[in-house]
This record gives C-alpha cells, sequence and structure tokens, in this order.
C-alpha cells in the first residue's frame, strides 16, 4: 500500500474525526447521525493514520 496523502491532508483529516468524536461524546448529535458521523471519523482517523486513501486511488488523487 503506497501513501497517496500528505501531511496537511492527514492532519485535517484527524482534527474532523476527532471534533466528530466531541461532538457525538458531548451527546450534540445522536441517532442515526451519530451513527453515521462516527463511521466517518473512524474512516478518516484509520487512513489518516496508515496514509493511505483508497478513494484517492481510484480517483487518482495524491497529495503527498
Amino acid at each position: 500500500m503506497t501513501k497517496n496523502m500528505g501531511t496537511t491532508d492527514r492532519m485535517v483529516r484527524s482534527a474532523l474525526a476527532a471534533g466528530a468524536a466531541a461532538l457525538i461524546a458531548t451527546k450534540t448529535v445522536n441517532g442515526p447521525t451519530a451513527v453515521a458521523l462516527g463511521s466517518l471519523a473512524t474512516i478518516f482517523a484509520l487512513t489518516s493514520s496508515v496514509g493511505h486513501c483508497p478513494a484517492y486511488d481510484v480517483a487518482d488523487i495524491n497529495t503527498l
């Protein structure tokens, strides 16, 4: 798996994941919205931690 995400991209995704987690933890969002937001936050956290986004492969994007 080749890295295709730059530092800024990874930092932004990590910040968005942390923000989403905070919204869910404080119960600002709940129900199906919280599940969807939590799923997106998990994807962002995982992709930013490994530095590879499969969707970028499909779209032929490389921010590295």
